[in-house]
């Protein structure tokens, strides 16, 4: 009995393996792809393509998201369903595009992209690199809120930027609340 115990035991071990393996290969294989696709079309020759037609490019990357101070450097694409998270950070639907009037609002995951989120502090910078240009915010605040608060996403009138995760960091199973980042534009492009 404890025989068969212990090898059901290691074939759970190795599906939970292979199970964590597979998601980590995706994850990675997927940002260099859209490095790799982002990079060829910033080398290519200049091409007018307007900022709010950018989204429409499903798959795409939309551009990179670099914060230093907490070394996090991810691919962000259109949407924020689970399959988009799994492989990038996502661009929340409705939200402004860099570049654009309002409010740019990006969502990653707590355990892959955005597991250091929680370490930004107010003066850090973040860059947001795309085809139509650089854009430089520095981070004004941090909190936690409840999932349904979606007035963290409103536009307040000027370029800004809304980080969001779930909420613990190290939470096993569905987070109970939001961890969020506010920052504003400083520079439209270096």
């Amino acid at each position: 009995m404890l025989r068969r115990l212990e090898i059901v035991l290691w074939i759970v071990a190795a599906g939970a393996i292979l199970i964590y393996s597979g998601t980590v290969a995706e994850e990675s294989l997927s940002q260099a792809y859209f490095n790799w696709k982002f990079t060829e079309a910033l080398e290519a020759p200049a091409r007018a393509v307007p900022s709010n037609q950018v989204a429409s490019y499903s798959g795409e990357a939309l551009g990179r998201l670099e914060i230093p101070s907490i070394e996090l450097s991810a691919m962000f694409v259109e949407g924020v369903d689970g399959r988009t998270l799994r492989r990038a950070v996502g661009h929340i639907p409705g939200t402004a595009l860099p570049g654009d009037a309002g409010n740019v609002g990006l969502s990653g995951h707590r355990d892959t992209f955005f597991r250091r989120l929680g370490k930004i502090h107010a003066g850090d910078v973040i860059w947001l690199n795309t085809l139509q240009g650089t854009y430089k915010y520095v981070a004004e605040s941090s909190g936690v809120i409840s999932p349904d608060e979606s007035v963290v996403l409103r536009d307040i009138g000027r370029p800004t930027l809304t980080l969001i995760t779930c909420y613990p960091f190290y939470y096993v199973g569905t987070a109970p609340k939001r961890f969020v980042v506010h920052a504003s534009l400083v520079t439209p492009s270096r």
